[in-house]
């Protein structure tokens, strides 16, 4: 005999748990407002969870927490403004974060150009969610250049992924 939660698929059994977790609390006022399962449309809205659109998680797995950029360029790609947008658009909403972005270059060239063009591509982001209104003195930079790869391979693939400039989120930063 088949039990009647093998027919779920996982994200389903995922948000059945959340529900379940929410409806459990004995203060439901908790989560109403807006964005709240007490809110308009009436799904499930975990505090912290990449559902939240007031969380971290949801800045970057929903928003998007970096952009990518050709090679040997700091230049913002259509799409990357697209993602520094909605990256401009949370900051101001959730104005009691701040971030530092950190810009990053694939293994080619020497440490120290590779730096130098982490640094510029950091900038270049910085630079484009101030023109968007994002009080400069909430954001930071910092280059890693060629030191922090998140894939390592001799393969364009992988260089691709490496060229790119990162918006990590910090609460209440200063300085």
């Amino acid at each position: 005999m088949t039990h009647p939660l093998t027919s779920l698929t996982t994200p389903r059994l995922l948000m059945l748990c959340a529900v379940l977790a929410l409806a459990a609390c004995n203060n439901a006022a908790k989560y109403g407002g807006p964005g709240g399962a007490g809110g308009a449309g009436g799904s499930a809205v975990v505090a912290g969870s990449a559902s939240d659109p007031r969380s971290p998680a949801y800045f970057q797995q929903t928003i998007g927490d970096r952009v990518l950029f050709q090679v040997d360029q700091s230049t913002l790609t259509p799409e990357a403004q697209q993602i520094l947008n909605g990256q401009a658009s949370w900051l101001m909403t959730n104005a009691n974060f701040n971030a530092v972005i950190e810009g990053h270059a694939d293994e080619q060239g020497t440490r120290e150009y590779n730096l130098a063009l982490g640094a510029r591509r950091a900038n270049a982001a910085r630079e484009y969610l101030v023109s968007r209104g994002v009080a400069g003195n909430r954001l930071k930079v910092v280059s890693y250049g060629k030191e922090r790869p998140i894939e390592i391979c001799s393969e364009e693939s992988c260089y691709a992924k490496n060229r790119r400039a990162v918006t990590v989120l910090a609460s209440g930063l200063t300085g």
